[in-house]
């Protein structure tokens, strides 16, 4: 980060740098140290000598500005993402170099098929075997329903009447025996048989009797109870099949939806281009060395493979310090420097939430800018851009070098180079950047301050408490800075 902006008192620079920490501060110091000299050649360049060896400065009045410079990237604003629809984590085997520029339709990506092969062989085994017992299910199934029918029509309508014939023919029996008992007992009577004859008879007849009840017996449990017993178990069966052959309905579907899947798995191994234009690969983790997407990568289900940006849309995002954001806006003139281009803008969007920290961002905080960028100028995704952002602009003031401004006892000083030697004046100054500070009061354009004060007058560093503005507070923070302009 660079930012020219005006001094902070001691004690609020102190705070601040305890709270850089040791990484802010090398590169602080590294960062004042190019300052540094680049301040001094330029001062050198408009400073003078009156012969004796002191170096003046002439006051001019012009154009100042302060404004804070961070390096950023370009990107687009509209990007249409490709995303891995691939299930499970597989290899890819080969990827679209990044920046092709395609056609609807290329190939952009193409991913290991050997386990989804396997895997979609396996599902259509699944798919037929699931088949086959849908099939046989189906059968017993009907098998059972024509059960009942033949049932009623057939077994039990034969049993009905073997029954029924067998209790006939107990009737007769019974008829027969009672019809032989009556004849022998008359024979008896006339003494032509025997007692032991007569009782003979007598048991046929009993024994016809038992028959005729066994055989009401068996038609009256056949009629109520194995009837309704052999009803109930083909209606069980049924019912069975019926419910199995849900659950094999079911199997079936899972199996042909896994099928599916397996298919379409293998139809997306080959990643194809949804649209015509410029292809890249997403931006990879600051910690990360390698892309994300490369040939022997695993990639898993919707992580981005590829980018194809709108290059009609073009932004670059910066990061700039929490310690200035709060005077970053919406609308604020931004000068986008290119490799090869320079462009003017504005602040279109500044981010209300800090950067996530991590260990290699050094705990520095930084809240995102956007600045959008003109259309139809050949901008392309990851151009590097310096980004300077004015955050205060004048047309028309008086300036002179930091360096050449003291303060003694809250008040500001500066010595003018007179015929009589130098002379110490009061001034009241204004915002300043690390090179220039307004003067509002006390110096007139076209006089000559002296640069170094405290070296050229004997009695500048032996005030109370004398301090450069650069080290002094006048109404903002003071911050390193490599892009100032003082104007001229």
């Amino acid at each position: 980060m660079a930012i020219a902006t005006a001094p902070a008192n001691t004690d609020t620079a102190s705070e601040n740098q305890s709270r850089r920490g040791v990484i802010q501060f090398v590169i602080g110091v590294l960062m004042i140290g190019v300052i540094g000299t680049s301040a001094v050649l330029m001062l050198n360049t408009e400073s003078e000598s009156d012969g004796s060896g002191i170096l003046t400065h002439t006051v001019k009045s012009g154009p100042f500005f302060i404004s804070v410079i961070e390096q950023g990237a370009l990107a687009s604003s509209d990007n249409t993402e490709i995303k891995c629809q691939v299930r499970g984590r597989n290899t890819v085997t080969w990827v679209i170099p990044s920046g092709s520029v395609v056609k609807e339709g290329d190939e952009l990506i193409r991913i290991d098929t050997k386990v989804i092969e396997e895997n979609v062989s396996l599902q259509r085994t699944n798919v037929h075997e699931a088949t086959a017992t849908l099939a046989e299910t189906q059968a017993d199934l009907n098998k059972a329903r024509i059960s009942v029918d033949a049932y009623l029509e057939g077994e039990y309508k034969e049993e009905s009447q073997r029954r029924t014939k067998d209790l006939e023919i107990a009737q007769a029996n019974l008829t027969s025996a009672n019809k032989q008992y009556e004849n022998a007992r008359k024979l008896f009577r006339k003494g032509v048989i025997t007692e032991l004859a007569l009782e003979g008879n007598l048991l046929t007849v009993e024994q016809s009797k038992l028959d005729l009840e066994v055989a009401e017996t068996q038609l009256y449990v056949m009629n109520k109870y194995r009837r309704a017993v052999q009803l109930e178990e083909r209606k069980g069966r049924i019912t069975a099949h019926e419910s199995k052959i849900e659950a094999d309905h079911a199997g079936l579907s899972m199996d042909s939806k896994r099928l599916e899947r397996a298919l379409m798995d293998l139809g997306n191994c080959v990643v194809t281009a949804p649209k015509s234009g410029l292809v890249i690969l997403p931006t990879i983790a600051a910690w990360k060395n390698t892309p994300d997407v490369a040939e022997g990568v695993s990639v898993v289900r919707d992580q981005v493979l590829l980018i194809m940006p709108d290059l009609e849309m073009m932004q670059v995002t910066v990061g700039v310090h929490e310690e200035i954001i709060d005077t970053v806006k919406a609308g604020q003139k931004a000068i986008i420097r290119l490799p090869d281009l320079t462009l003017e803008s504005a602040v279109s969007e500044v981010a209300t939430i800090a950067r996530p920290l991590g260990a290699w961002s050094g705990d520095i905080v930084k809240y995102d800018t956007t600045i959008k960028l003109p259309s139809g100028v050949g901008l392309k995704p990851g151009m590097s851009a310096e980004v300077e952002i004015i955050l205060s602009e004048y047309k028309d003031k008086l300036t002179v070098p930091v360096s050449s401004v003291l303060e003694i006892e809250d008040q500001h000083f500066c010595w003018v180079q007179t015929p009589n030697g130098p002379e110490k004046r009061a001034v009241i100054v204004g915002e300043s950047n690390d090179v220039f500070v307004i003067v509002q009061q006390g110096v007139q354009e076209g006089e000559e301050v002296l640069l170094n004060p405290l070296a050229d007058v004997d009695d500048a560093g032996q005030q109370e408490s004398s301090n450069t503005v650069a080290n002094t507070s006048v109404d903002k923070p003071t911050y390193p800075s490599t892009g100032i302009n003082d104007g001229e």
